[in-house]
């Protein structure tokens, strides 16, 4: 692999807004940051650029992406610790790395463009690869097993609240049918099976049709969304005070999620009618966003691939006694 092959002119998505809602957070004397989904390693190299008394723990379950993230980031190989795990895995990481305490976290939740671009991983209905989708190439659930040994009920469920399928019901049951002739082993095949289970007066509109199955295949292979759930809590557990997380969400699943563990922490949760709000139930955190922020006009028409962001931020006010 050459240092250019598969980056696709890959920009990191809502930089400068990233760095402008962590950076308040960065300037003691040596703050720590986690990347939890280091991809590339786009965001992580401005962070370290820019604040050269940061220490930064690099996690991705993607072992191209440590390969990739270790040569761009080589020029600060000494203020870097990249991590071959699991973001679900980020207590462990922190323990591991003696930085139980962390000043800023960063979650990128999009799947890496050499995921995208690299045919034979099977992310994209684009063109013809086998059905693998695996980001972790040492894991043995693919996106054919699923296809192939999941009930249709299990199909079902996965396509509505992973992929947020209206046709899930019907697109399960047309895998189900067309695999009992044969294994579907290939991205092609399977993207014509949802073509054809979908009505067609609705192929017409909003793009390929199977864009919703694979995101929801992928979902379910990599098990994203309760690595997610399990990081993020994990994440502001770790947070110092004054600490921050910024979080990039691609779909609305994420974004919900990621709503909701902010929305939590943010609450003051005293009873009501109190006179004076007891310390134990204030907030520990403040949101730095109100709601989700978009990407600029001027990103989109320079990164079409920033078109589904949301981002999200909160600062930890209060550390518990």
């Amino acid at each position: 692999m050459g240092d250019n092959v598969g980056t696709g002119g890959h920009v990191p998505v809502m930089l400068e807004r990233v760095l402008e809602l962590l950076g308040p957070a960065l300037s003691g004397p040596a703050p720590v940051v986690v990347d939890a989904n280091l991809g590339l390693g786009g965001h992580s190299e401005a962070l370290l650029a820019t604040y050269p008394a940061l220490h930064l723990i690099g996690i991705d379950r993607d072992p191209f992406a440590i390969e990739h993230s270790t040569r761009r980031l080589s020029p600060y190989s000494d203020r870097t610790t990249l991590v071959h795990a699991s973001s679900s895995e980020l207590d462990e990481v922190l323990a591991e790395a003696g930085r139980p305490v962390i000043n800023g976290a960063l979650f990128d939740l999009g799947v890496s463009s050499p995921q995208l671009d690299e045919a034979e991983r099977g992310f994209a209905y684009s063109y013809d690869a086998p059905l693998d989708m695996r980001m972790d190439t040492s894991q043995e659930l693919t996106a054919e097993q699923v296809v192939n040994t999941y009930s249709a009920g299990e199909l079902t469920r996965i396509l509505r609240d992973y992929g947020e399928e209206r046709f899930a019901p019907r697109v399960a049951g047309l895998i189900t049918k067309e695999r009992a002739k044969e294994a579907i082993t290939s991205t092609r095949r399977l993207a014509d099976i949802v073509r054809e289970a979908i009505p067609a007066a609705t192929r017409r509109t909003g793009g390929n049709p199977a864009k919703r199955t694979f995101q929801a295949l992928r979902i379910e292979v990599n098990a994203e969304l309760s690595a997610l759930e399990a990081a993020l809590p994990a994440a502001l557990d770790a947070l110092a005070l004054g600490g921050r997380v910024a979080v990039l969400s691609y779909h609305s699943l994420e974004d919900r999620l990621t709503k909701q563990a902010l929305t939590a922490r943010t609450k003051d949760t005293s009873p009501p009618g109190l006179p004076v709000p007891l310390p134990a139930h204030q907030p520990r955190f403040r949101l730095l966003t109100r709601g989700a922020e978009l990407p600029s006009e001027e990103e989109l028409a320079r990164n079409p691939r920033a078109a589904s962001a949301r981002l999200r931020a909160a600062e930890r006010i209060r550390v518990d006694d």
